[in-house]
């Protein structure tokens, strides 16, 4: 039996005729054989880890980033043409499609206990969560009359998540586990704030719950536009995006859109999670993760760098881990991490190429209870856990004729292959493997959707919605980016403002 077999199969059978919330692309192929027992896995999976799958083996995070010239030597080599902020915002967009309340970056997680607690759509509900009715310690209760209309957070001044004794009162804590998608998920409450209140300005008498919907539906349409139209085609081949997801006319005159690679990724009545997403081919962002970063020029100094873990207890270490209230100086510069108009050379800093190697914070995370805490590592094992098939095999059922040959002491695991597939094109974006999981997936998801803007309003277009500002909200990029939502919600991103984190009653 295969090793982890029994833990996963009760949650993604190999059945094509199982519906469920997670599933599987490719369910005739089997499992990847590693040729290990299951005693010898451990310590092979362990030292590709370390090995084969770090920066520069044996040296601590902190070293790394008190030597800026080591960090631009790393930079030389690894940098990719992505800008920073969109490792984060994948993982944003991660938390908001799977929710599994033990999942975290620093944490391994159990198969056996792992279950999707969201359909797998792109509706922000790591922000709203489940609304004001449901989860109102979400929404603001100073005034009653805005209770169902202000995410808790909406004064620009305060540049840190509402929290309760520190605790981060958000939709999905997983977004508070670093800096940077912590100050990503301030900034979303703040763009849906700053739409409510253009609502307000622009439909005079507008009721409050109206108010709100349109605002909520105006910010998830837009991040599905950022989604498909922004981050995907910096990560995937052009081609099999335009593949995936199209619009195409009809005999009768109107519009719809079509996916196109129904043969990869396929349901009956509702979207599943697929396997090879979820455990493989997404997570090649953790390849995109740099070493330590600069946070603003204003407090930590320009160039002075945070690594993003290292080892010790988080209050005492001066690093970009979270789950605890925002320090000044860790607070995010946003033209450090997006193209927003800084003319410096060294502006925005650019995210790691997606390849096999990753930062030295990751082969050593700040977990002190599991002697196994490196990321790698963790990887590779769910991808023998979860049953899932060897990259070549995958490739060979796509008819896809890659040009590298993996060496002999590298792993055919499906995550390995597509980080190694992508780095043998330069590590800008996915190859063609992990270009149709990822394209595939994210085109179901949106046409899976009822209330996408791709079944609500096919022809919609940021630039014709009421509350958004044509030429300002979109200064960066006249097709709408991630940039946008820095735009709308108000924040200086030079700046970084005051802070000044939002107490609830009962803490000292």
């Amino acid at each position: 039996m295969a090793h982890g077999s029994t833990h996963f199969d009760v949650l993604a059978p190999r059945s094509k005729l199982y519906k469920g919330p997670f599933g599987r692309l490719c369910p005739n192929l089997p499992a990847w054989n590693h040729g290990k027992s299951d005693d010898a896995l451990d310590a092979c999976l362990k030292g590709i880890a370390e090995n084969l799958m770090v920066e520069r083996p044996g040296l601590t995070p902190k070293k790394i980033a008190a030597d800026k010239n080591l960090v631009r030597e790393l930079e030389a080599e690894f940098d990719s043409n992505i800008p920073a902020g969109y490792t984060y915002f994948g993982q944003f967009v991660d938390h908001d499609i799977t929710f599994d309340p033990a999942s975290s970056l620093m944490r391994q997680n159990d198969p056996n206990g792992l279950v999707n607690f969201r359909t797998p759509r792109l509706d922000l509900d790591n922000v709203y969560g489940a609304g004001p009715d449901d989860q109102p310690y979400l929404y603001n209760k100073e005034d009653k009359a805005l209770m169902a209309v202000d995410l808790i957070g909406d004064n620009a001044h305060h540049p840190d998540l509402p929290r309760y004794c520190g605790t981060a009162l958000i939709g999905d804590m997983r977004n508070d586990e670093n800096s940077m998608v912590s100050q990503l998920q301030l900034a979303f409450l703040l763009a849906h704030n700053a739409l409510v209140e253009r609502a307000r300005e622009q439909f005079n008498g507008i009721e409050t719950k109206d108010a709100f919907e349109m605002a909520r539906r105006t910010l998830r349409w837009l991040y599905q536009h950022i989604v498909w139209n922004d981050f995907m085609p910096r990560i995937t081949i052009n081609e099999v995006r335009d593949s995936a997801l199209f619009l195409e006319p009809t005999k009768d005159g109107r519009q719809i859109w079509k996916l196109g690679l129904k043969d990869i990724y396929n349901w009956k009545h509702h979207p599943f999670m697929p396997v090879e997403f979820s455990v493989a081919a997404y997570r090649f962002g953790h390849s995109m993760v740099r070493n330590s970063y600069q946070t603003n020029a204003a407090v930590r100094g320009f160039e002075k760098f945070a690594p993003i873990f290292q080892m010790g207890k988080a209050k005492d270490t001066d690093d970009l881990r979270g789950f605890r209230t925002m320090q000044t100086k860790n607070m995010i510069q946003w033209d450090w991490f997006l193209d927003m108009g800084n003319g410096h050379p060294t502006f925005p800093q650019m995210a790691r190429k997606i390849d096999t190697k990753l930062a030295n914070a990751l082969a050593a995370l700040p977990d002190e209870n599991d002697p196994l805490n490196i990321l790698a590592f963790r990887n590779l094992k769910r991808s023998v856990t979860f049953d899932l098939p060897s990259g070549t095999d995958v490739a060979r059922k796509w008819c896809i004729n890659n040009k590298f040959t993996l060496d002999e002491n590298e792993p055919d695991a499906l995550w390995y292959y597509i980080l190694r597939e992508a780095q043998s094109v330069g590590g800008n974006g996915l190859g063609r493997v992990g270009s149709l999981i990822v394209c595939a997936t994210f085109a179901g998801l949106l046409k899976g959707d009822p209330c996408s803007w791709i079944n609500m309003d096919p022809c919609w277009n940021p630039s014709k919605e009421p509350l958004l500002r044509d030429g300002e909200d979109n200064q960066d990029d006249p097709n709408w980016a991630l940039s946008s939502i820095i735009r709308i919600a108000g924040i200086d991103p030079a700046g970084i403002g005051t802070i000044e984190p939002i107490k609830m009653p009962g803490c000292d």
